[in-house]
């Protein structure tokens, strides 16, 4: 029996139809249900009329969220906002609404309905779907892009305080963000750290929007914006060399090249600081395992132990030196030239 007495096949299957759970979320966040809740509960007909869909089959799927405690139902089929729906309005403070509507992208998703093939071959399931790796198909396809770069920047929100609070940039003169996106963590990180520099590195795509971003935060002026292939060479002379999100993007051999072209980079003294999520050992869950399969399929990439990171350093002439948490998901591997 599970903890809470329902037999084992039960659970089991439970589980297994816990896909429908994260379609209806989905749809919610594309009606934007949360939102037109804001105020306080509505019943089905009214959010239907506002959402133009179809009522009964609305109640249908905030009935079924509503049993897992995302949104409550009241009297006369009312429903409102919990604290687990709240982060899918659009103006939450915590609010995630724009990384789930990227995961109900069928083209984001299809992928991981074929996880045996990657299962079977090792390769990312994404490319037998589309034709293409990831980033190439992002580059082929704006639409998509935008998608998930306001997903992207959805999970850092969550995340770029934190960071900047738990790593010590005394004494450092310049930074470099390597694959920063569109610099919000480099914002965050300047913004606290008012004496230091920054470089936000990316692919071509990404750093006119990174320009933009940094300049309407006021950090133009302490911020160089730098198109370019972190698999070919990085800028050079940073004090600290970031990584957040990137490193997991890559199998061992192309995270490998990537670390190397830092460790060619930087000076003696400079420092690497790696943002990852850290898996825990053994059985303990984490929402990092889950991570780890969509990085099985969509980018053949993979979420890494502690033991992992310090292997994965020390291939790149790293000594790994501490590995900090933070309240976040994320925690910091850090790493000097050996």
């Amino acid at each position: 029996m599970s903890p809470d007495g329902t037999p084992p096949a039960l659970a089991l299957l439970q589980q297994a139809l816990g896909f429908w759970i994260s379609r209806a979320i989905c749809v919610v966040a594309r009606l934007g249900i949360a939102d037109l809740l804001k105020d306080g509960p509505l019943d089905t007909e009214t959010l239907a009329a506002a959402a133009g869909v179809h009522a009964p089959s609305l109640y249908r799927v905030l009935r079924t969220l509503a049993s897992v405690g995302i949104f409550a139902e009241g009297e006369a089929g009312r429903f409102g906002l919990t604290p687990q729906a709240e982060p899918l309005r659009s103006d939450a403070p915590d609010s995630i609404r724009d990384y789930i509507l990227l995961v109900g992208e069928e083209w984001y998703s299809r992928p991981s309905d074929h996880l045996l093939h990657s299962v079977q071959t090792g390769r990312p399931a994404f490319e037998r779907v589309h034709g293409a790796d990831f980033f190439t198909f992002l580059a082929r396809d704006p639409a998509a892009a935008t998608v998930f770069d306001a997903a992207m920047t959805s999970r850092s929100a969550q995340e770029n305080d934190a960071i900047a609070a738990a790593c010590d940039f005394s004494g450092l003169g310049t930074i470099i963000d390597v694959g920063g996106g569109h610099g919000s963590l480099l914002a965050a990180i300047l913004r606290a750290n008012p004496g230091l520099r920054g470089v936000l590195f990316d692919r071509s795509q990404a750093v006119a929007e990174a320009r933009h971003q940094l300049e309407a935060a006021g950090l133009g002026g302490r911020c160089e914006v730098v198109a370019g292939d972190f698999f070919v060479s990085v800028p050079a002379g940073g004090d600290a060399y970031i990584l957040k999100r990137v490193i997991h993007d890559w199998d061992d051999e192309r995270a490998g090249a990537i670390l190397r072209n830092c460790h060619r980079a930087m000076p003696e003294h400079g420092r690497l600081l790696v943002i990852e999520l850290i898996l825990p050992p053994g059985n303990d869950p984490s929402l990092g395992k889950l991570f780890d399969l969509l990085m099985l399929v969509d980018l053949g990439g993979r979420e890494r132990t502690e033991a992992n990171y310090r292997t994965l350093l020390a291939g790149a002439s790293f000594e790994l030196t501490a590995v900090t948490s933070t309240p976040s998901l994320v925690s910091v591997v850090e790493g000097v030239r050996r």
